[in-house]
């Protein structure tokens, strides 16, 4: 086993090995950008679990909200081709945020885009990518969902397009352009999106996946998140049945691998997600510690954002500026929110 692979007490459970470490929380060399979800797709199931084909036309209904989901011949785009959307997003925040321009077409360095998921860089790690493009491309989705503040009801692809720009003499895509879908480009305007923590992309199971989106949605600003198994079964998008899932979700509750938050089963067949408080020192890595307060003084500054997410990227930008020492830390992050909010 390798020495990074880290393993459930008594589960065998085990998280995947960091293929590519980089020495610092949350910073990855490949780019600057910290991974970033967007909080429709967290919240309800448009992705497949499957780990084969999946063909099914899903339909899912839930206060107020209709997802429609229709595969083509590759079947359904799964959670595990979202990553492709992830590092997408992460890119354009990391420009929003700069104040570079945005646009809905990317061009990928494919090699990067592996390294910052955690995946294989081998010839099947670029072969996998290529049925993830297919698969993101035709999956096509109806619903009413709102980003960006606005509602529309209407059909459209994950992505709307891909293209590979450049092969290597290998054969293999070095370079890949990308357009994003409107819905989700809406999403990046409006920052409805949460930061990831980069253990995310060694999940090995699609449910471990979808769990984690679920508690990092709902546990972003509250300590405890209390779901019923019924309607947690529901908004993971799980094909199997009630009594199969309750049993998986045991598994993850025994084995305890999820970043930053842990499950717990209590009576009534009721789960309760817990964050983490101490996931991450920041003070052994180095990092300015902030004040509880002024993640609340925080809040009142940016109101909507996630401050969460606020002080990932401002460490990320820390580390890009070199590490310096902050006398005062706490007094340094209001000012970078305040900036971010447009009152600096």
């Amino acid at each position: 086993m390798a020495a990074d692979t880290i393993r459930g007490a008594g589960t065998g459970a085990a998280l995947l090995p960091d293929r590519h470490p980089t020495a610092d929380f949350f910073v990855c060399d490949v780019f600057d950008a910290v991974p970033k979800d967007d909080l429709a797709s967290m919240e309800h199931p448009i992705f497949s679990l499957a780990t084969r084909p999946d063909l099914r036309v899903l339909s899912y209904a839930h206060n107020g909200t209709d997802v429609l989901i229709t595969p083509l011949f590759k079947g359904l785009a799964t959670i595990h081709d979202k990553d492709i959307l992830i590092y997408c997003i992460s890119q354009l925040m990391a420009a929003l945020n700069a104040g570079r321009h945005l646009s809905r077409h990317l061009t990928l360095k494919a090699h990067d885009l592996l390294v910052a998921t955690n995946r294989d860089t081998s010839g099947d790690g670029y072969a996998r990518l290529r049925d993830s493009f297919e698969r993101l491309s035709g999956t096509r989705i109806t619903t009413n969902l709102s980003t960006g503040g606005t509602e529309t009801t209407r059909g459209f692809g994950l992505i709307e397009s891909w293209e590979i720009v450049r092969k290597s003499r290998g054969g293999r895509m070095v370079s890949v352009s990308v357009t994003l879908s409107e819905w989700l480009y809406r999403a990046v305007l409006s920052k409805s999106v949460l930061t990831l923590n980069r253990d995310y992309f060694r999940l090995r199971k699609p449910l471990e996946r979808r769990v984690y989106e679920l508690a990092r949605k709902h546990c972003g600003r509250q300590a405890r998140w209390q779901v019923s198994m019924q309607i947690l079964h529901k908004k993971s998008g799980s094909a199997a049945p009630l009594r199969v899932f309750r049993a998986a979700i045991r598994r993850m509750v025994a084995a305890d691998l999820l970043p930053d938050y842990q499950l717990e089963e209590v009576s009534g067949d009721r789960i309760v997600v817990h964050r983490k408080d101490s996931v991450i020192e920041p003070r052994a890595l180095g990092m300015p510690v902030l004040d509880p307060d002024t993640l609340e003084t925080a809040r009142t500054l940016y109101p909507g954002a996630d401050v969460y997410a606020l002080e990932a990227d401002w460490r990320a930008v820390w580390h890009a500026s070199g590490r310096p020492h902050l006398s005062r830390a706490d007094k340094a992050f209001l000012g970078w929110v305040r900036v971010q909010a447009g009152k600096g």
